[in-house]
Protein backbone atom coordinates (compact mmCIF):
# COMPACT_ATOMS: atom_id res chain seq x y z
CA UNK A 1 0.00 0.00 0.00
CA UNK A 2 1.33 3.32 -0.83
CA UNK A 3 2.31 5.94 1.63
CA UNK A 4 -0.13 9.13 1.62
CA UNK A 5 1.46 11.74 -0.50
CA UNK A 6 0.85 14.20 2.51
CA UNK A 7 2.86 11.69 5.34
CA UNK A 8 5.33 11.34 2.32
CA UNK A 9 5.86 15.23 2.06
CA UNK A 10 5.81 15.96 5.61
CA UNK A 11 8.87 13.63 5.41
CA UNK A 12 10.77 15.65 2.58
CA UNK A 13 9.82 19.32 4.05
CA UNK A 14 11.40 17.70 7.62
CA UNK A 15 14.74 16.48 5.65
CA UNK A 16 14.73 19.96 3.72
CA UNK A 17 13.79 22.16 7.05
CA UNK A 18 17.37 23.40 7.72
CA UNK A 19 17.62 24.27 4.03
CA UNK A 20 14.23 25.97 3.58
CA UNK A 21 13.96 27.19 6.85
CA UNK A 22 10.20 26.44 6.83
CA UNK A 23 7.56 23.60 7.57
CA UNK A 24 4.06 23.27 6.70
CA UNK A 25 1.09 21.14 7.96
CA UNK A 26 0.61 18.08 5.51
CA UNK A 27 -2.90 18.19 5.34
CA UNK A 28 -2.39 21.61 3.65
CA UNK A 29 -0.70 19.64 0.30
CA UNK A 30 -3.01 18.69 -2.51
CA UNK A 31 -1.44 16.29 -4.89
CA UNK A 32 -0.70 19.28 -7.76
CA UNK A 33 1.05 20.65 -4.31
CA UNK A 34 3.13 18.02 -3.35
CA UNK A 35 4.42 17.58 -7.10
CA UNK A 36 4.91 21.63 -7.13
CA UNK A 37 6.84 20.74 -3.70
CA UNK A 38 9.14 17.59 -5.03
CA UNK A 39 9.80 19.59 -8.41
CA UNK A 40 11.03 22.57 -5.90
CA UNK A 41 13.32 20.50 -3.71
CA UNK A 42 14.85 18.37 -7.09
CA UNK A 43 15.79 22.46 -8.20
CA UNK A 44 17.22 23.24 -5.26
CA UNK A 45 19.59 19.84 -5.25
CA UNK A 46 20.31 20.34 -8.35
CA UNK A 47 21.58 23.43 -7.88
CA UNK A 48 24.10 21.98 -4.58
CA UNK A 49 25.07 19.61 -6.90
CA UNK A 50 26.08 21.96 -9.83
CA UNK A 51 28.00 24.32 -7.00
CA UNK A 52 29.36 21.42 -4.88
CA UNK A 53 29.39 18.28 -6.79
CA UNK A 54 27.87 14.88 -5.09
CA UNK A 55 26.74 12.00 -6.06
CA UNK A 56 23.84 10.63 -8.56
CA UNK A 57 22.20 7.08 -7.88
CA UNK A 58 19.66 5.54 -9.94
CA UNK A 59 17.89 2.11 -9.40
CA UNK A 60 15.31 0.48 -11.64
CA UNK A 61 12.20 -1.52 -9.96
CA UNK A 62 12.67 -5.09 -10.94
CA UNK A 63 8.70 -5.40 -12.67
CA UNK A 64 9.61 -8.99 -13.47
CA UNK A 65 10.15 -10.15 -10.20
CA UNK A 66 7.41 -7.80 -8.87
CA UNK A 67 4.80 -9.50 -11.88
CA UNK A 68 5.81 -13.28 -10.58
CA UNK A 69 5.47 -12.39 -6.34
CA UNK A 70 2.09 -10.57 -7.06
CA UNK A 71 1.09 -14.09 -9.14
CA UNK A 72 2.76 -16.25 -6.60
CA UNK A 73 0.58 -14.28 -3.68
CA UNK A 74 -2.46 -14.22 -6.04
CA UNK A 75 -1.74 -17.85 -5.93
CA UNK A 76 -1.46 -18.57 -2.05
CA UNK A 77 -4.80 -16.35 -1.36
CA UNK A 78 -6.60 -18.76 -3.66
CA UNK A 79 -5.64 -21.44 -1.96
CA UNK A 80 -6.17 -20.10 1.50
CA UNK A 81 -9.56 -18.71 0.51
CA UNK A 82 -10.37 -22.51 -0.76
CA UNK A 83 -8.80 -24.23 2.18
CA UNK A 84 -10.60 -22.14 4.73
CA UNK A 85 -13.84 -21.93 2.87
CA UNK A 86 -13.57 -25.94 2.66
CA UNK A 87 -14.37 -25.74 -1.26
CA UNK A 88 -13.18 -29.07 -3.02
CA UNK A 89 -10.69 -27.90 -6.39
CA UNK A 90 -8.07 -28.85 -7.96
CA UNK A 91 -5.19 -28.29 -10.48
CA UNK A 92 -4.58 -25.24 -9.08
CA UNK A 93 -1.41 -23.83 -10.84
CA UNK A 94 0.48 -20.50 -12.21
CA UNK A 95 0.44 -20.19 -15.79
CA UNK A 96 1.44 -17.61 -18.04
CA UNK A 97 1.19 -14.75 -15.62
CA UNK A 98 -2.23 -15.60 -14.18
CA UNK A 99 -3.73 -18.50 -11.44
CA UNK A 100 -5.39 -21.69 -12.82
CA UNK A 101 -7.53 -23.28 -11.17
CA UNK A 102 -10.65 -25.59 -11.60
CA UNK A 103 -13.57 -25.61 -8.99
CA UNK A 104 -16.73 -28.20 -10.19
CA UNK A 105 -19.70 -26.00 -7.95
CA UNK A 106 -20.37 -22.78 -9.22
CA UNK A 107 -20.87 -21.74 -5.49
CA UNK A 108 -17.70 -22.11 -4.99
CA UNK A 109 -16.67 -20.13 -7.71
CA UNK A 110 -18.92 -17.48 -6.83
CA UNK A 111 -17.64 -17.34 -3.29
CA UNK A 112 -13.74 -17.28 -4.44
CA UNK A 113 -14.94 -14.25 -6.85
CA UNK A 114 -16.83 -12.64 -4.02
CA UNK A 115 -13.41 -12.81 -1.63
CA UNK A 116 -11.01 -12.19 -4.40
CA UNK A 117 -13.33 -8.28 -4.98
CA UNK A 118 -13.71 -7.87 -1.21
CA UNK A 119 -10.12 -7.94 -0.39
CA UNK A 120 -9.70 -5.63 -2.85
CA UNK A 121 -11.39 -3.51 -2.12
CA UNK A 122 -10.09 -0.08 -1.63
CA UNK A 123 -6.94 -1.20 -3.04
CA UNK A 124 -6.76 -0.59 -7.26
CA UNK A 125 -3.20 -2.68 -7.29
CA UNK A 126 -5.20 -5.82 -5.94
CA UNK A 127 -7.71 -6.65 -8.30
CA UNK A 128 -8.27 -9.71 -10.36
CA UNK A 129 -9.56 -10.26 -13.66
CA UNK A 130 -11.66 -13.50 -13.45
CA UNK A 131 -12.04 -15.65 -16.65
CA UNK A 132 -14.35 -18.80 -17.09
CA UNK A 133 -13.02 -21.36 -19.13
CA UNK A 134 -16.06 -23.62 -18.80
CA UNK A 135 -16.51 -27.44 -17.00
CA UNK A 136 -15.42 -25.40 -14.06
CA UNK A 137 -12.15 -24.11 -15.09
CA UNK A 138 -11.27 -20.74 -14.04
CA UNK A 139 -7.83 -18.38 -14.61
CA UNK A 140 -7.31 -15.57 -12.31
CA UNK A 141 -4.97 -12.60 -13.56
CA UNK A 142 -4.18 -9.27 -12.02
CA UNK A 143 -5.55 -6.45 -14.86
CA UNK A 144 -3.31 -4.38 -16.37
CA UNK A 145 -4.26 -1.42 -14.68
CA UNK A 146 -3.64 -3.20 -11.03
CA UNK A 147 -0.56 -4.15 -12.93
CA UNK A 148 0.73 -0.13 -13.21
CA UNK A 149 -0.73 0.77 -9.59
CA UNK A 150 1.22 -1.98 -8.41
CA UNK A 151 4.75 -0.94 -10.15
CA UNK A 152 3.73 2.90 -9.00
CA UNK A 153 3.07 1.44 -5.07
CA UNK A 154 6.43 -0.03 -5.37
CA UNK A 155 8.28 3.00 -6.83
CA UNK A 156 6.49 4.86 -4.03
CA UNK A 157 7.31 2.61 -1.52
CA UNK A 158 11.02 2.49 -2.30
CA UNK A 159 11.29 6.26 -2.39
CA UNK A 160 9.75 6.03 1.42
CA UNK A 161 11.91 3.51 2.00
CA UNK A 162 15.48 5.37 0.86
CA UNK A 163 14.28 8.63 2.21
CA UNK A 164 13.62 6.99 5.90
CA UNK A 165 16.95 5.28 5.88
CA UNK A 166 18.75 8.71 4.66
CA UNK A 167 17.39 10.33 7.12
CA UNK A 168 18.05 7.58 10.00
CA UNK A 169 21.62 7.71 8.64
CA UNK A 170 21.87 11.46 9.13
CA UNK A 171 21.70 12.42 5.38
CA UNK A 172 19.72 15.32 5.34
CA UNK A 173 20.44 17.55 2.06
CA UNK A 174 19.23 14.86 -0.98
CA UNK A 175 16.53 14.40 -3.60
CA UNK A 176 14.76 11.15 -4.09
CA UNK A 177 12.13 11.43 -7.39
CA UNK A 178 10.96 8.87 -9.81
CA UNK A 179 12.49 8.58 -13.14
CA UNK A 180 9.43 7.71 -15.70
CA UNK A 181 7.60 4.55 -14.64
CA UNK A 182 10.29 2.33 -12.89
CA UNK A 183 12.92 3.94 -12.03
CA UNK A 184 14.17 6.19 -9.03
CA UNK A 185 16.81 9.01 -9.08
CA UNK A 186 19.07 10.20 -6.16
CA UNK A 187 20.95 13.43 -5.73
CA UNK A 188 23.61 13.95 -3.02
CA UNK A 189 24.54 17.36 -2.85
CA UNK A 190 28.54 17.07 -1.63
CA UNK A 191 28.42 12.88 -1.08
CA UNK A 192 31.74 11.83 -2.71
CA UNK A 193 31.88 8.34 -1.75
CA UNK A 194 28.10 6.52 -3.39
CA UNK A 195 29.31 2.98 -2.31
CA UNK A 196 28.71 4.42 1.33
CA UNK A 197 24.60 5.32 0.90
CA UNK A 198 23.97 2.41 -1.80
CA UNK A 199 25.31 -0.10 1.37
CA UNK A 200 22.17 2.08 3.56
CA UNK A 201 19.69 0.44 1.03
CA UNK A 202 20.84 -2.62 0.72
CA UNK A 203 19.69 -4.14 4.05
CA UNK A 204 16.60 -5.69 4.33
CA UNK A 205 13.78 -5.01 6.83
CA UNK A 206 13.87 -8.34 9.58
CA UNK A 207 10.26 -8.65 10.60
CA UNK A 208 10.06 -11.67 12.96
CA UNK A 209 7.47 -12.84 16.01
CA UNK A 210 8.45 -14.09 18.94
CA UNK A 211 6.91 -15.87 22.16
CA UNK A 212 7.77 -13.72 25.67
CA UNK A 213 10.01 -16.23 27.80
CA UNK A 214 8.50 -15.53 31.47
CA UNK A 215 10.94 -17.83 33.16
CA UNK A 216 12.23 -14.92 34.32
CA UNK A 217 12.24 -11.08 34.37
CA UNK A 218 13.75 -9.50 31.03
CA UNK A 219 15.20 -7.22 33.90
CA UNK A 220 17.15 -10.02 35.61
CA UNK A 221 17.94 -11.65 31.95
CA UNK A 222 19.63 -8.16 30.60
CA UNK A 223 21.84 -8.01 33.57
CA UNK A 224 22.63 -11.74 34.28
CA UNK A 225 22.71 -14.68 31.71
CA UNK A 226 19.58 -15.01 29.47
CA UNK A 227 17.89 -18.56 29.59
CA UNK A 228 19.18 -21.22 26.80
CA UNK A 229 17.63 -20.26 23.15
CA UNK A 230 16.22 -17.10 24.63
CA UNK A 231 18.15 -12.88 23.93
CA UNK A 232 16.82 -9.71 25.19
CA UNK A 233 15.48 -7.16 23.18
CA UNK A 234 14.59 -3.66 23.68
CA UNK A 235 11.33 -1.90 22.55
CA UNK A 236 10.59 -0.08 19.73
CA UNK A 237 9.81 3.47 21.83
CA UNK A 238 9.42 2.40 25.29
CA UNK A 239 12.99 1.43 25.34
CA UNK A 240 12.44 -1.66 28.12
CA UNK A 241 13.82 -4.86 27.60
CA UNK A 242 11.91 -7.88 26.54
CA UNK A 243 13.15 -11.41 27.07
CA UNK A 244 12.31 -13.44 23.70
CA UNK A 245 12.67 -16.89 22.51
CA UNK A 246 15.32 -17.25 19.50
CA UNK A 247 13.42 -17.98 16.18
CA UNK A 248 13.65 -21.83 16.27
CA UNK A 249 10.73 -23.18 13.48
CA UNK A 250 11.72 -22.48 9.60
CA UNK A 251 7.88 -23.91 9.45
CA UNK A 252 6.60 -20.52 11.25
CA UNK A 253 9.89 -18.10 10.39
CA UNK A 254 8.26 -14.94 8.56
CA UNK A 255 9.52 -11.69 7.27
CA UNK A 256 8.89 -8.84 5.01
CA UNK A 257 8.07 -10.53 1.57
CA UNK A 258 5.01 -12.24 3.68
CA UNK A 259 3.73 -8.90 4.53
CA UNK A 260 1.44 -7.62 1.10
CA UNK A 261 -0.60 -4.77 2.48
CA UNK A 262 0.44 -2.21 5.17
CA UNK A 263 -0.94 1.31 6.72
CA UNK A 264 -0.90 3.46 9.59
CA UNK A 265 -4.73 3.48 11.03
CA UNK A 266 -6.75 4.20 13.88
CA UNK A 267 -8.28 1.31 16.54
CA UNK A 268 -12.41 0.98 16.51
CA UNK A 269 -12.61 1.63 19.99
CA UNK A 270 -9.98 4.22 21.31
CA UNK A 271 -9.09 5.65 18.07
CA UNK A 272 -5.29 5.76 18.59
CA UNK A 273 -3.05 5.59 16.06
CA UNK A 274 -2.40 2.04 15.56
CA UNK A 275 -0.35 0.46 12.26
CA UNK A 276 -2.01 -1.92 10.16
CA UNK A 277 -0.68 -5.26 8.16
CA UNK A 278 -1.96 -7.92 5.91
CA UNK A 279 -0.20 -11.33 5.64
CA UNK A 280 -0.31 -12.75 2.22
CA UNK A 281 -1.55 -16.64 1.71
CA UNK A 282 2.16 -17.97 2.70
CA UNK A 283 2.31 -15.45 5.62
CA UNK A 284 -1.18 -16.12 6.51
CA UNK A 285 -0.46 -19.82 7.19
CA UNK A 286 2.73 -19.08 9.04
CA UNK A 287 1.35 -16.80 11.47
CA UNK A 288 -1.93 -18.92 12.25
CA UNK A 289 0.24 -21.97 13.04
CA UNK A 290 2.76 -19.30 15.25
CA UNK A 291 -0.61 -17.81 17.27
CA UNK A 292 -1.48 -21.47 17.73
CA UNK A 293 1.29 -22.00 19.32
CA UNK A 294 1.05 -19.21 21.79
CA UNK A 295 -2.35 -18.99 22.65
CA UNK A 296 -2.50 -18.17 26.55
CA UNK A 297 1.21 -16.32 25.56
CA UNK A 298 2.79 -12.91 24.69
CA UNK A 299 4.24 -12.85 21.33
CA UNK A 300 6.74 -10.08 20.37
CA UNK A 301 6.19 -8.65 17.24
CA UNK A 302 10.00 -7.36 16.36
CA UNK A 303 11.38 -5.10 13.91
CA UNK A 304 14.59 -4.88 13.36
CA UNK A 305 15.20 -6.67 16.66
CA UNK A 306 13.03 -3.76 18.12
CA UNK A 307 9.98 -4.73 20.10
CA UNK A 308 7.08 -2.80 18.29
CA UNK A 309 4.49 -4.77 20.73
CA UNK A 310 4.19 -7.92 22.88
CA UNK A 311 0.27 -9.07 23.15
CA UNK A 312 -1.63 -11.72 24.60
CA UNK A 313 -2.45 -14.50 22.14
CA UNK A 314 -6.13 -14.98 23.40
CA UNK A 315 -6.87 -17.06 20.23
CA UNK A 316 -5.57 -18.41 16.68
CA UNK A 317 -5.31 -15.81 14.58
CA UNK A 318 -6.27 -17.37 11.18
CA UNK A 319 -7.55 -14.29 9.14
CA UNK A 320 -4.33 -12.89 8.00
CA UNK A 321 -4.67 -9.42 8.89
CA UNK A 322 -2.81 -7.88 12.05
CA UNK A 323 -3.03 -4.65 14.24
CA UNK A 324 -0.12 -3.69 16.00
CA UNK A 325 -0.56 -0.68 19.08
CA UNK A 326 1.98 0.38 20.81
CA UNK A 327 0.86 3.97 22.43
CA UNK A 328 2.19 5.43 18.90
CA UNK A 329 1.45 9.17 17.38
CA UNK A 330 0.40 8.61 14.47
CA UNK A 331 3.72 10.07 12.84
CA UNK A 332 5.03 6.57 14.21
CA UNK A 333 2.49 4.47 13.19
CA UNK A 334 3.14 5.56 10.03
CA UNK A 335 7.14 4.72 10.33
CA UNK A 336 6.20 0.93 11.31
CA UNK A 337 3.62 0.65 8.36
CA UNK A 338 6.19 2.13 6.17
CA UNK A 339 9.23 -0.38 7.57
CA UNK A 340 6.74 -3.24 7.08
CA UNK A 341 6.46 -2.43 3.37
CA UNK A 342 9.59 -1.91 3.00
CA UNK A 343 10.78 -5.38 4.39
CA UNK A 344 11.31 -7.37 0.84
CA UNK A 345 11.97 -3.80 -1.62
CA UNK A 346 15.82 -4.05 -1.34
CA UNK A 347 14.49 -7.59 -3.81
CA UNK A 348 12.78 -5.56 -6.05
CA UNK A 349 15.70 -2.94 -6.77
CA UNK A 350 18.96 -2.97 -9.04
CA UNK A 351 21.55 -0.44 -8.72
CA UNK A 352 21.76 0.68 -12.76
CA UNK A 353 24.04 3.96 -11.89
CA UNK A 354 26.24 5.31 -8.91
CA UNK A 355 28.35 8.31 -9.89
CA UNK A 356 30.65 11.08 -8.58
CA UNK A 357 29.20 14.42 -10.20
CA UNK A 358 32.15 17.09 -10.15
CA UNK A 359 31.61 20.64 -9.20
CA UNK A 360 30.43 22.70 -12.05
CA UNK A 361 28.86 19.55 -14.17
CA UNK A 362 25.23 19.50 -14.95
CA UNK A 363 23.69 16.74 -12.58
Amino acid sequence: MTTPKRDRTTRLIFAFAMAAMVTLPSAAFAEGQFDKMRAKIAAFVGDKMEKLGGSRVIYVVDSDALRESVVTDLRDDVYKILHDGHIAFSNLAIRDGGVDVKIADARGRDQLARKLASAAEGLPSHVVSVTDGGDGAIRLAPTDAASKARLNELVEDSIAMIEQRLKDADVQLVSVVPDGTDRIRIFLPGVTDPERITAIFARKVKVSFHPIDASMSAEQAQSGTPPEGSEVLLGFKDKRPYLVVKDSSKDSALDGEDISYAAPGFAAGTKDPVAQFRFNGRGARRFAHLTEESVGRALAIVLDDKVISAPVIREPITAGSVQISGNFTLEEANSVAMLLRAGALPGHLTLVEQQVVQPGAKP
